[in-house]
């Protein structure tokens, strides 16, 4: 019996340790450049490009309005929308590979998550695009 429960405690743990990596995935809604009023839609596109580049990501514009952004690190991958317009941009998880992404946690009121690192990486390409976009 002590051996049970000695397993018990360790698949516990595990799962306990497991759950503290992941995280509710971070989605950027309509967030503001700082930019001057008569920016163009060429230039945001530019400068949202250069800002993924910048920072490893592979951008590719789908459409006016929309790049696709995709991350390789190591043996994890990370693929976003951005939306954006020359007032606001939006950032959306769309696929992941290694990331430990759930669509639903009980554990975070059912919203999907994801490794922890991926939400840095998000804030990083935010923070780059607010800086490139001007």
């Amino acid at each position: 019996m002590s051996i049970i429960k000695h397993v018990l405690l360790l698949i516990m743990l595990s799962l306990v340790l497991v759950a503290c990596k992941s995280t509710p995935i971070l989605n950027i809604d309509n967030d503001p450049f700082n930019a001057k009023s008569n920016i163009t839609m060429d230039e945001v596109t530019a400068g949202i490009k250069r800002a993924g580049n910048g920072l490893g990501w592979r951008m590719a514009e789908k459409k006016p309005g929309l790049i696709e952004g995709t991350l390789f690190l190591r043996t994890h991958m990370a693929k976003v929308d951005i939306t954006y317009n020359t007032k606001t941009y939006s950032i959306h998880y769309k696929d992941s590979t290694n990331l430990d992404h759930q669509k639903s946690s009980a554990s975070y009121d059912g919203q999907e998550v994801i490794h922890s690192n991926y939400n840095g990486w998000i804030q990083n390409l935010s923070n780059a695009i607010r800086q490139q976009v001007y």
